[in-house]
């Protein structure tokens, strides 16, 4: 099989999802795309969408799947066979799952989704000292995140899962060590 180009990271608010994508598109060059990044650019614009996004974001909820499968598809679809994306935060619930695996199935390209395991106390923890640096995410925000994670995207995973293309990877480590295994496992130099 084709190595794959397209890579997702997925996992608990906080687990580091954004700081692997970032080290592998740094690494391969790749564009990082992230839902997140595009709901808090609308999140800012005086429209009605932009308005419902913000309210949804700071309930600490997700957006709705058809939104995000959205983002996703006006995404992937103009990418040229050789171009690379690392996804991260995409595939949240199980619509989006489905539409990942079936979409990129549908046309061909090789992908493959790396899961980051970190235990609920460490993410907290993580979460925590990134408050405290940036002034973000209140505990109840947190707490509604997680909830959500564990109704939405867990089973979510189990679909990713399914389509043989996951890895499972210990999350608490050192970015820097995770990282070096997502580049072995895609033999990116």
């Amino acid at each position: 099989m084709e190595t794959p180009h397209t890579i997702f990271f997925v996992g608990k608010p906080g687990s580091g999802k954004g700081t692997q994508a970032k080290l592998l598109a740094d690494k391969a060059g790749w564009p990082v795309i992230s839902s997140g990044n595009w709901f808090r650019m609308m999140r800012t614009q005086d429209t009605p969408a932009g308005r419902k996004i913000k309210e949804v974001n700071d309930a600490g909820l997700l957006q709705p799947p058809w939104l995000a499968q959205y983002v996703f598809l006006n995404s992937i679809f103009p990418l040229k066979d050789d171009d690379g994306a690392v996804f991260e935060g995409a595939g949240r619930t199980v619509p989006e799952a489905h539409l990942v695996v079936e979409s990129l199935t549908w046309i061909g390209r090789p992908f493959k989704i790396f899961h980051l395991i970190v235990p609920d106390d460490e993410v907290r923890r993580r979460v925590e000292l990134r408050k405290t640096i940036e002034n973000r995410v209140d505990d109840d925000v947190f707490d509604a995140r997680l909830d959500e994670y564990r109704t939405h995207t867990d089973p979510a995973i189990e679909v990713f899962r399914g389509s043989g293309q996951m890895v499972d990877l210990d999350g608490h480590r050192t970015p820097e060590e995770i990282a070096a295994e997502v580049r072995e496992i895609l033999d990116i130099q």
